[in-house]
């Protein structure tokens, strides 16, 4: 993945937000599912650093599964000598002989068109690799160690605004709740490791994120359709009355409120990451999208659903938005809208900043 302005200035934003990045100075990083939309971020945020700030002197270790998709996210940086990837499954124990000194465990398909059609790999990475990960931050005596969660571990909870103390219903047997549960247990595993062990852990629920390092060639999530077919120049297609309201956030937004949590959080607890302004319908969104490239004369189509999809629907029209109340105490602040965010995205992909 070669960058573009966009995500420089992006990588700029974050860098520059105030955060004490000394933290990671002189320490290894280890990145479990590196080349996911989320911690690429965060990879590129580090590296970024690298560069602007050389004797910050930050290692790097992407853990991956596919050497080859490795490959075209981290081109940039595969000559450097801070750099280095591991091909390896999080499910598996993991020997790795040198220090390290933060964990960011994000390796979890987030899509829900996995929850039905590979309900136990999505499970997998949330609990045994969460174990896995949290001993090995255990035996290395590890400074910080950043779970990646979801808002879907709070199930169903009848208010319009929550908070991470908030908790409701999730049904156990229903097979799209692989995601939520095992997050849930992945959660709960972060809390004990603390309790017992003393472990600095974080957990982050990230609302709906989109950005430039979507891999649209894989994303299936209905946002991720969009820009695509934005970029590609086609009709947005919706399979839904386009009713279902999400809160979306971008990137680079929410990349910088996960490391101010794994910098300046409490260990032990869980905090929303997201855009409190970012609620809007599907329909309205992919209205949106096309009327921001108005000479491409796109339109918005509606169809019916493939009986045969594997696609699980929430079945919640209205999800409740995450609140940022906490996490806004440690100075957490989102720079950009839905339009904007949107557009940069686009833009990006447009200037040949995807995969």
């Amino acid at each position: 993945m070669i960058m573009n302005e966009i995500i420089r200035e992006d990588l700029e934003n974050i860098c520059t937000s105030g955060l004490d990045w000394e933290k990671f100075k002189d320490s290894t990083v280890l990145i479990s599912g590196a080349y996911g939309m989320l911690p690429l971020y965060m990879v590129f945020v580090l590296m970024h650093l690298n560069d602007i700030r050389p004797e910050l002197n930050i290692k790097v270790l992407a853990l991956c599964r596919n050497p080859e998709k490795a490959k075209k996210r981290f081109a940039d940086f595969l000559n450097s000598p801070l750099f280095q990837v591991i091909c390896a499954d999080v499910v598996d124990k993991l020997k790795i002989k040198e220090k390290i000194d933060y964990i960011i465990h994000a390796a979890s398909p987030a899509s829900s068109q996995f929850y039905g059609s590979d309900p136990i790999n999505v499970i997998t990475p949330n609990i045994l690799g969460t174990y896995n990960l949290l001993e090995l931050a255990r035996e290395k005596k590890s400074k910080g160690f950043l779970f990646f969660s979801s808002g879907e571990v709070c199930g169903a909870v009848n208010k319009n605004i929550i908070s991470e103390e908030d908790s409701g219903y999730l049904d156990s047997m229903d097979v799209r709740s692989c995601y939520g549960e095992s997050k849930r247990m992945g959660e709960n595993m972060c809390k004990c490791w603390h309790y017992q062990y003393k472990i600095p852990t974080f957990v982050v629920r990230p609302e709906h994120t989109y950005g430039p390092a979507m891999d649209l060639e894989i994303d299936k999530r209905v946002f991720a359709e969009f820009v695509s077919n934005i970029v590609n120049g086609q009709d947005i297609v919706l399979k839904s009355d386009g009713l279902a309201c999400r809160t979306f956030c971008y990137i680079s937004d929410a990349t910088e409120g996960f490391f101010r949590v794994l910098l300046k959080g409490n260990p032990g607890e869980s905090y929303n990451v997201g855009n409190k302004d970012g609620q809007m319908a599907i329909g309205k969104l992919a209205h949106l999208l096309v009327s921001l490239f108005p000479e491409k004369k796109l339109k918005v189509v509606y169809a019916s659903r493939d009986n045969n999809s594997f696609y699980l629907e929430n079945k919640d029209k209205i999800r409740p938005v995450l609140s940022t109340a906490k996490i806004e105490k440690i100075g957490y602040r989102c720079r950009f809208s839905v339009k904007d965010g949107f557009l940069r995205t686009i833009k990006s992909f447009l200037k040949g900043g995807g995969v």
